[in-house]
């Protein structure tokens, strides 16, 4: 019923956005000689704001169409290279004859970015992405909106995910640096621990976890302590909704993504009114570079997808309630998941100081789990002043947190591929 109720709202709300953006564009057209007034230029910016807030953001495009390397640019393209209904492996392929022009045939590292199914779409890593390919290639998980499949293409739960994933790293071979950023950490870990107990010839060559729930007792955060408070009826009860017709995945059972996206901006709801309203006042001030900027994380941010019920519910016990791949007590239809039987991929794990949704130490926690692996192969690193977001994205990761990665699987990556 919430869903519908919810799309009600959203569609009802049509006309009076088609009239917001109206009056914003008649206020903006140079031929109005109000709109450089003060009282102008705030009707523009109400008007604005109102679209913005009101609005459902669609799945954001990846808009990444060149890299540059020795100061030359070379184009990319977005290459759908595996897919299922639930996700899609993009290699962002980078233009051959440019990239041999700016510097030789040499083979680059191999990175697949494992992105995480937790409410955002993939693009959230942007970012993550341009950093590495001038000197990568580059690999992404595509996950499916919840709400756009089918009910026909059947279930997917956390264990359907960690299939996906050991698919996803023997499609792309052994000589691959696997990198899990937040969510999937521990079915990453998983898919793993299984292709290395199975001798697996195609396991990759290292594995970096980045801000990832692995073992959630440690340094527990607010959505960790949340989700351990609160029975596990409540969360069936409370948090899962049926799509509504006329979406592709209609009658399909599933925690939205508009209620997760509440729950992000409850977080920290001080920080996004001051963001709004500071918006409003640089779209009055005339203040277009700063407006842009918020246009462009809010434009991320506020994009979101629904997760089936059998994924969401399935993560919430295993991983924030009963903490089963902490604890060793992990399953994967019938065998149980043995992290300490990975001994020649390297580990890398990434965490921010601030980082208020997985806590210092909650990362970490694979190493103690990979107890076979060899300390030669085992690196951490914990980020001063950044939170959650910076771990993966912005100034921080591009100058201090990328290069490192980079450093680690050139060299201890290829360590472990010698160990084979």
């Amino acid at each position: 019923m919430l869903y519908s109720v919810y799309e009600f709202n959203r569609i009802a709300m049509t006309p009076w956005r088609a009239a917001a953006n109206a009056t914003r564009q008649v206020m903006r057209s140079p031929m109005n000689p109000m709109g450089d007034t003060m009282a102008g230029r705030t009707m523009a910016a109400a008007a604005e704001l109102f679209e913005s807030v009101t609005r459902r953001y669609a799945k954001p495009e990846w808009m990444i169409d060149q890299t540059e390397i020795n100061g030359q640019t070379v184009g990319v393209s977005e290459q759908v290279i595996w897919t299922k209904p639930w996700c899609s492996i993009v290699h962002f392929e980078r233009d051959h004859d440019a990239l041999v022009a700016a510097r030789g045939d040499t083979p680059d590292r191999k990175v697949l970015f494992v992105a995480p199914m937790s409410g955002h779409y993939a693009t959230l890593l942007r970012g993550t992405v341009e950093a590495f390919l001038p000197d990568s290639e580059v690999y992404i998980t595509d996950w499916q909106d919840a709400r756009m499949v089918p009910v026909t293409d059947g279930r997917f739960d956390l264990d359907d995910f960690t299939s996906y994933i050991r698919e996803m790293i023997a499609q792309l071979g052994p000589d691959l640096h696997v990198v899990a950023v937040c969510q999937p950490g521990p079915p990453t870990l998983a898919a793993i621990a299984m292709m290395a107990e199975d001798d697996d010839p195609n396991r990759p060559a290292s594995m970096t976890f980045m801000g990832s729930p692995i073992d959630t007792r440690l340094s527990p955060t607010v959505p960790n302590k949340l989700a351990e408070e609160k029975p596990f009826d409540w969360f069936a009860n409370n948090l899962i909704h049926t799509v509504p017709a006329p979406n592709p995945g209609a009658f399909r059972r599933v925690y939205p993504g508009f209620l997760q996206l509440a729950g992000f901006m409850n977080m920290n709801l001080d920080r996004h009114v001051d963001a709004h309203w500071n918006f409003y006042t640089h779209l009055v001030e005339g203040d277009g570079d700063s407006a842009e900027k918020h246009r462009t994380f809010y434009d991320e941010y506020l994009a979101v997808m629904d997760l089936s019920e059998e994924f969401y519910l399935q993560t919430i016990t295993d991983v924030f309630q009963e903490h089963k791949l902490a604890r060793g007590i992990q399953t994967h239809g019938d065998r149980t998941v043995d992290p300490s039987a990975i001994r020649d991929v390297a580990l890398l794990t990434v965490e921010g100081e601030n980082d208020d949704i997985s806590g210092i130490g909650q990362t970490q926690a694979a190493h103690t789990l990979c107890g076979n692996l060899p300390d030669a192969l085992q690196q951490d690193w914990v980020q001063p002043s950044v939170g959650h977001y910076g771990v993966f994205n912005g100034r921080r990761f591009r100058e201090e947190i990328a290069p490192r990665m980079k450093s680690f699987m050139d060299e201890t990556g290829k360590a472990a591929l010698a160990t084979r």
